[in-house]
């Protein structure tokens, strides 16, 4: 399906020419056929041979309902210009062509109406001169009358041409349906229309609304049920859930796919400066913001309830006062604060260069360190990317924050180490809290030689050694244990010597002992030895057999067993006997 809005002064014949093109005169309300004026967004669709289903989307020209309008234009990516050749260039149709340039637009066609009253000659000369300042430049310009007729076929082989065009839109896309009609249907519940600019809605699917889950009960898409509709499209949903919150303005998205802000940095253009409190204009939504400049052409807005925003949307700033409109770049819908003295200059000098593309390195760049779920949230290509960043696990790292918070390592381990003789190893989250980083894994990521991970902690290849006390107590250990490798030091023993739990860890990280359980300290080597001895029994063995092998008591032997069985070095099997594995 392709969609097309229309725009224009009012009373310059938009309803008119769609009922022309399409056989279906737009205007629902009895308030608009007495008047004589769109007031409400009206829809027409037909089908053409050569591109299939096209839908208008009719919005309202008078200066009152410029919010409609810019309701009905903001999804839609092509547009219908109407001026009038019997009228003079009009207010609005000036201020509908600076919101279509403003919002992006670049597909349209212009269409001078009522040629059958006036010569359309200077019409279609001023309607050119104003499209080609714009970047709608190039958009065709053709006479028509809606009453007669004339020029009606090649206006349709111009919008032919024109839908023909359009970039094909991406079905799995995630869902964003900004949200323009919202209405009751006796016996089916609430119904909202929309355009869908990509993605697909399926019957039965999920949708949130802020934090509010809403079921798609049934899709319908130009009059007619569907099991399904992929953007570009105009659709109807009838929803079910609490549905109280629903009006024009709000906006339904695939769960758990877009970041939903209420602080956005743009890149603003257009002339003169924003005031402090315009209104933003995105997608259907309307709503009154507050603007901060940054620096040159560059300002952070603040909404008053959160959206789904993403790097590279395109909205319109307007002051209703003086009827003018600035177009607006999101650049960052996920901004940092700014809290010091300074920080707005610093901001605008981060985001210099950034023009609404989402590039994962420029992101990188700006942010140090972002989460891949948060990076696609925002709209930013994560997959494929084989940049320089550093990645640890669903983390990314720009690669000259990695440079630095890498070389910040030894000094920090070291540190630790001076200052914990018994326990030089840094753990992981410690050092995350540090360096101010969202995750363990990340230091672990960072880590380079001569710095290596033991046990989730950070240890360096310079760490003080023991205190010569402790060094003497393990080595009258590792004395008694010479004689009898299983015959483990006692508590009184251990006491004896002053080997606290902490001085047998240092001992441990360093090496020198092994702890097998609770106060059952051996020589490393003895770990292997046991399984070598073990390996000699028939299989499988007993405890008994074993205590018996390896010339030590209970008191040793069940504690190293366990040990062994948690190593996946031995089995214990039902009847309790055990055997060597591999």
């Amino acid at each position: 399906m392709h969609v097309v809005a229309t725009a224009g002064h009012v009373d310059h014949g938009k309803s008119a020419l769609v009922e022309a093109l399409t056989g279906t005169h737009p205007d629902r309300l009895a308030e608009e056929r007495r008047r004589g004026l769109t007031i409400e967004l009206g829809y027409c669709w037909t089908e053409w041979p050569e591109v299939g289903e096209v839908a208008f989307v009719d919005v309202p020209g008078h200066e009152r309902f410029l919010t409609t309008m810019l309701a009905g234009v903001g999804p839609v990516p092509a547009a219908l210009l109407v001026v009038a050749a019997d009228d003079p260039w009009m207010p609005q149709a000036a201020e509908h062509l600076a919101a279509l340039d403003a919002l992006g637009v670049r597909h349209a066609v212009v269409a001078v109406t009522r040629s059958d009253l006036a010569d359309p000659g200077p019409a279609i000369a001023r309607a050119s001169a104003e499209v080609a300042a714009t970047r709608l430049a190039g958009a065709p310009v053709l006479a028509v009358s809606a009453r007669t007729g004339a020029g009606i076929d090649d206006l349709r082989a111009a919008l032919v041409a024109m839908v023909t065009s359009l970039p094909d839109p991406d079905p799995a896309a995630d869902v964003r349906l900004w949200v323009d009609r919202r209405f009751t249907v006796r016996g089916a519940g609430t119904v909202v229309t929309g355009t869908l600019p990509a993605g697909t809605v399926r019957r039965g699917d999920t949708l949130t609304l802020g934090d509010t889950q809403l079921r798609v009960r049934e899709v319908q898409a130009l009059g007619r049920d569907r099991e399904s509709v992929s953007g570009v499209a105009r659709v109807a949903l009838n929803l079910g859930g609490r549905t109280d919150d629903l009006t024009r303005g709000s906006v339904l998205v695939t769960p758990g796919a877009w970041h939903q802000t209420d602080v956005v940095d743009v890149r603003w253009s257009g002339a003169g400066e924003p005031p402090t409190s315009p209104v933003l204009h995105v997608g259907a939504a309307d709503v009154p913001v507050r603007f901060r400049p940054l620096g040159e052409g560059l300002a952070r807005l603040s909404l008053p309830h959160p959206l789904p925003l993403r790097v590279g949307d395109r909205a319109l700033l307007r002051d209703p006062g003086r009827r003018q409109v600035w177009r607006v770049d999101v650049l960052d819908p996920d901004p940092p604060r700014l809290r010091r003295r300074g920080a707005a200059a610093r901001r605008a000098a981060q985001l210099a260069g950034a023009d609404g593309t989402p590039r994962l390195a420029d992101e990188l760049r700006r942010r140090g360190v972002a989460h891949a779920d948060r990076l696609r949230q925002l709209g930013v290509r994560v997959e494929g990317d084989r940049g320089d960043h550093l990645t640890a696990g669903p983390w990314l790292v720009d690669a000259a924050v990695a440079g630095a918070l890498s070389d910040r390592l030894p000094d920090l381990v070291a540190e630790h180490a001076r200052a914990h003789p018994l326990d030089p190893a840094v753990p992981l989250s410690v050092l995350a809290a540090r360096l101010r980083l969202p995750s363990p894994e990340l230091v672990r990521a960072l880590v380079r030689p001569p710095l290596r991970v033991v046990d989730g902690r950070v240890l360096g290849a310079g760490s003080p050694g023991l205190p010569d006390g402790v060094r003497r107590a393990v080595d009258a250990v590792l004395q008694d244990l010479a004689a009898a490798p299983f015959a483990a030091p006692t508590a009184d023993r251990l006491r004896e010597l002053g080997l606290d739990e902490r001085a047998l860890g240092a001992a441990e990280r360093g090496g020198l002992l092994k702890r097998v359980g609770p106060g059952i300290v051996l020589a490393p080597a003895s770990v292997d030895g046991a399984v070598d001895l073990l390996r000699d029994l028939d299989q499988p063995f007993t405890t008994s057999a074993a205590r018996e092998r390896l010339g030590t008591t209970r008191r040793v032997v069940l504690p190293l067993l366990d040990h062994l069985d948690r190593a996946g070095r031995t089995r214990r099997l039902p009847d309790d006997r055990r055997e060597v594995v591999g």
